[in-house]
């Protein structure tokens, strides 16, 4: 079975799918109805620009979620950058009360969860390591 969070670019093949976390300036409660709608469409728009394949998205209220699969010189901080940035400024323009609701500069705020998710465990490519070494 093809796993989905795998590519392959001219140099590398990779298998790499990050979790990302963000949340609106103040915690603020304004993913509702069209901003949330709007927001997962402009997530969606953005990674379909800068080929970044989307795994999973969902948001709550006052947090995104997303789940992630991109080449491994895209960065997780590039890629919740680049999302929170891109989202942050047509969210803004669109609906003009999230300025007063979470600040004129910022909808998100500078902070992000990241993990990693993989098909094996760190002890399984620590054993594999150890049973290569000196073959």
């Amino acid at each position: 079975m093809e796993n989905i969070a795998a590519g392959t670019t001219r140099h590398a093949h990779y298998q790499i799918a990050y979790h990302l976390v963000w949340i609106p300036k103040y915690r603020r409660k304004v993913l509702v109805s069209e901003v949330e709608a709007e927001c997962k469409r402009l997530i969606a728009e953005c990674c379909e620009k800068h080929r970044i394949k989307i795994l999973a998205l969902e948001t709550d209220i006052d947090h995104v979620h997303l789940l992630v699969s991109a080449p491994p010189r895209r960065s997780p901080a590039w890629i919740v950058n680049l999302v929170k940035g891109y989202t942050s400024r047509f969210l803004r323009e669109r609906f003009p009360k999230l300025k007063k609701t979470c600040g004129k500069e910022r909808l998100w705020t500078s902070a992000y969860y990241v993990g990693t998710a993989g098909t094996v465990s760190t002890e399984t490519i620590r054993r594999y390591i150890n049973e290569c070494q000196g073959k």
